[in-house]
């Protein structure tokens, strides 16, 4: 007896008619702007979007002042001022990183803006004040501060710096779900929030060093400050980046899960978690663990792979992304939403600059403009049809429709500067074949009169 085969995913939803939405559009066209605004739902005072904004705004201002000053009192003015100089550093490149890989469909910078926001005030501010806590009650309960400190670093940072940076993807995954789609989304976000942090925590460190330096009269490259820079800045700038990124590894699995997967949502940001607090444990403990050589073994048996492997991961997901685009598009293509060179180019990074680069030099600045935003809204519905066809039995979420019908009519808006652009990059870029033109030269046919 044969075993029975697996349930194939659901059926793939139906497309919408074309002409539907070009009425729509003609329709709404003709509605004077004044009158476009004049709806406003009421909703209660706390659920209005200025008042949640206001809201997240001042608690990372006074998260700011409270972390600010806390460091400054550690370090000093003139400490703090070094530490900031030299902890900027690497925050560009991590950023330029992050945003390369979202390339595919860029998420909201509002969304990574308050990541980076969280981790370098909110999460550092946790954590300050947490292992300030843990750490003295421990060395107060055992009489041993030198084994508090140790234990602090092993253990309690770990889980209160992890807990504290993830919290950041948690809000948007369940706050802003629509920039949480998948695993690329998870890392970015997770690295804006590490990165952030590992700012804030260099100014303390390398403001600590400069003063220690300053109290001892070290300069050079025999300082402190020299080989706390070297460490933390040059060697290891994607420590924290890489701990978290687990986590936000974890969650972007989540948010692929269909409804009914419930423990596979809720435990996948779980062993996320728990994997970066382990990482980051070995990172912390690898001079008690290996011996004075610890950090290199670390460095170079655990991190070194580690990071390969994680950056592998991710340019694969963008790659898959790319792929995930070229397939679901073909459908809305033939239905006569999309041109039929625009899934092939929207499939390609290198196609999608030059449509945005010729859309530029053919209309100005804002043609590129608008060429990417379609891009973005066509990448969004690719994301939305693929994940309504993995539902389990095809039934997809409940503002399937709506969402669909939202960004096909921005599609829609912007049809007539995209698509020759689209068009023109597909076939410079090869993924379209252009048959060469005929030229009827004079005597080359044997058989011309």
């Amino acid at each position: 007896m044969s075993e029975p085969s697996p349930q194939p995913p659901g059926p793939r939803p139906a497309i919408p008619v074309y002409e539907h939405q070009q009425r729509l559009g003609e329709l709404w066209a003709a509605v004077p702007e004044p009158a476009r605004r004049r709806y406003r739902p009421r909703r209660a005072f706390w659920r209005r979007r200025a008042v949640r904004v206001g809201a997240v705004i001042t608690v990372l201002v006074l998260c700011a002042l409270v972390i600010l000053a806390l460091v400054r009192d550690q370090t000093g003015t003139q400490g703090f001022l070094v530490g900031l100089g030299l902890a900027v550093l690497p925050v560009p490149l991590l950023i330029t990183a992050f945003r390369w890989l979202d390339r595919v469909e860029p998420g909201p910078w509002r969304n990574l803006l308050f990541a980076l926001a969280w981790g370098a005030f909110a999460a550092a501010l946790v954590a300050i004040i947490a292992n300030s806590f843990a750490t003295e009650w421990i060395a107060t309960a055992t009489a041993d501060p030198a084994g508090a400190e140790s234990l602090g670093a092993t253990v309690i940072a770990p889980v209160v710096e992890e807990s504290a940076k993830a919290a950041a993807i948690l809000l948007i995954f369940l706050f802003r779900r629509r920039a949480l789609t998948g695993l690329v989304d998870g890392v970015v976000i997770a690295g804006f929030s590490a990165t952030g942090f590992a700012f804030t925590e260099n100014i303390l460190y390398l403001g600590s060093a400069f003063g220690e330096d300053q109290h001892l009269g070290n300069s050079g490259l025999a300082s402190v400050t020299a080989a706390t820079f070297f460490v933390r800045v040059v060697m290891s700038p994607f420590a924290h980046p890489l701990f978290t990124v687990l986590t936000g590894i974890g969650f972007g699995l989540a948010a692929t899960a269909a409804r009914h997967q419930r423990m596979r949502r809720f435990a996948l940001p779980l062993l996320g978690l728990a994997l970066a607090m382990g990482l980051h444990a070995l990172w912390n403990g690898s001079g008690a663990v290996f011996g004075p050589y610890g950090f290199y073994v670390v460095y170079g048996v655990f991190m070194v792979p580690v990071f390969a492997l994680l950056t592998w991961l991710a340019i694969w997901s963008r790659q898959r992304e790319l792929r995930t685009v070229g397939s679901e598009l073909p459908a809305y293509a033939a239905a006569g939403w999309l041109t039929p060179a625009a899934p092939l180019a929207l499939s390609s990074m290198r196609a999608r600059t030059l449509a945005r680069d010729f859309a530029g030099r053919t209309y100005g600045p804002w043609a590129a403009r608008s060429v990417g935003e379609y891009e973005a809204f066509a990448t969004s519905l690719a994301f939305l049809r693929h994940r309504a066809h993995r539902a389990h039995r095809g039934v997809v979420g409940p503002d399937f429709i709506e969402r669909e019908q939202e960004l096909l009519h921005h599609l829609w808006q912007r049809r007539e500067i995209a698509g020759p652009a689209l068009t023109y990059a597909a076939r410079a870029t090869g993924r379209v074949r252009v048959p060469p033109p005929y030229i009827d030269y004079d005597g080359y046919n044997p058989y011309r009169q």
